[in-house]
């Protein structure tokens, strides 16, 4: 399975049960234009979070040194842009602003508490194994 839905995959789904749940209980308060505003909601959220997920591994492949900085880069503009999307719909008619609102909120934070738990989860290698046997690198390359 390819590393980016390795990854994806256990956070995307809670958030999508978290948005699920939170179109049941916007068509319960809020009626039909509550579910549409849960649901736009959601698919915001996942759509956002999912881009920059994709990007931020993407950086850790190419630029391993700038994953810190970009990590905090991207998550400053997905909360932008979230706040954004709140301020451009807020008046709408197309949908219930309220329930879009909250479920924005309750999936963004789903959506990081999956993956906190999904990267403590992770088996990640913080020691090199190869090391403890003594082994050098061999130089491949052009001695300079």
């Amino acid at each position: 399975m390819p590393s980016t839905v390795r990854t994806l995959l256990p956070v995307a789904l809670p958030t999508a049960a978290a948005g699920a749940v939170a179109v049941a209980v916007s068509a319960v308060v809020a009626g039909g234009k509550g579910a549409i505003g849960a649901v736009v909601g959601t698919l915001v959220v996942i759509l956002f979070m999912g881009i920059g997920l994709f990007v931020l591994e993407r950086t850790a492949k190419s630029l391993p040194h700038l994953f810190q900085a970009m990590g905090l880069m991207l998550y400053t503009a997905q909360l932008l842009l979230l706040f954004i999307f709140v301020a451009v719909f807020k008046n709408t008619t197309l949908f219930n602003p309220r329930a879009f609102a909250i479920t924005l909120i309750v999936a963004t934070v789903v959506w990081v508490a999956a993956q906190i738990r999904a990267h403590m989860k992770a088996k990640i290698l913080y020691v090199d194994p190869d090391a403890s046997k003594g082994k050098k690198p061999e130089n491949t390359g052009p001695s300079t």
